[in-house]
């Protein structure tokens, strides 16, 4: 299986979705408002060029660890399936804060065709407690939904976490892409909007390289207008947010000239 974007380095931009029923944020009662936004953010994206989006539930804090409740899974499931009917570009789904079964149900659903699962193998110390990967269980669900072309991207040391206990990079990569079955990996900074390391991207990329096999490393935050080019030298793909925001902030409404800079610049 392997990740089909029209670019040969994809900047895929991503529609934060507002807080959803039951979130502590939502508090006006009325659905259309995360729907119109998200909507919104989607043909901002798309029109300034970009080569996929994901969605995730970044509205939601503070996150569950890793099974959000089930009417999370329905309001994603028809703000996925709203998005998807707008736009032919490729969809991902992301169910904060480690929901991998979420995410894959969510997408096979509504036609989407990647998830990004923050913890997919191993485990992290995050601020919802240690968060541990369910690849087995990831996988096997892929296959029961018959929703192989459903890619699963999966972070290497993921952003908001720490480690358990120190071992080689190397190491977790190769059970992330060998035994865990992920199409891709992830790598990124400390933190939501965070720059990425270059050398824990070269890091990653070197591990990728010395499996040999066919799978994308995508960085996943920190990427913006100045970065972009030389970024994409290094990983095969980036994931955007904040950058491509109003002002530069997260929770902004996406910008259509920044997001028309940043695909420039990229290419």
């Amino acid at each position: 299986m392997s990740l089909d974007f029209d670019a040969d380095r994809p900047v895929v931009g991503m529609v934060h979705l507002a807080p959803l029923p039951g979130a502590p944020g939502y508090d006006d009662g009325d659905r259309a408002p995360a729907r119109d936004a998200a909507l919104r953010d989607l043909r901002r994206l798309d029109a300034g060029g970009v080569d996929a989006v994901m969605v995730e539930n970044f509205g939601d804090a503070p996150f569950y660890a890793d099974d959000v409740p089930k009417h999370v899974v329905a309001s994603m499931t028809a703000l996925v399936s709203d998005l998807r009917r707008e736009t032919d570009l490729p969809l991902g789904v992301n169910v904060l804060r480690n929901d991998a079964e979420a995410a894959v149900s969510i997408a096979a659903a509504a036609g989407a065709d990647f998830v990004r699962v923050n913890v997919h193998a191993g485990a992290r110390l995050t601020d919802q407690g240690v968060v541990e990967g369910k690849a087995a269980e990831t996988v096997r669900l892929r296959d029961r939904l018959d929703a192989a072309d459903v890619s699963i991207l999966a972070d290497v040391d993921v952003k908001h976490s720490a480690a358990l206990a120190e071992r080689p990079l190397s190491e977790g990569v190769a059970e992330l892409l060998e035994r865990g079955h992920a199409d891709g990996v992830v790598a990124s900074g400390a933190g939501t909007g965070h720059e990425t390391d270059r050398d824990h991207l070269r890091a990653v990329v070197d591990a990728r390289d010395d499996l040999g096999v066919d799978a994308p490393v995508f960085v996943g935050s920190g990427v913006t207008r100045e970065s972009v080019e030389e970024t994409l030298t290094l990983a095969d793909g980036a994931i955007v947010g904040t950058a491509l925001k109003a002002g530069g902030k997260t929770t902004a409404p996406v910008d259509e000239d920044r997001v028309r800079a940043l695909v420039d610049a990229a290419r």
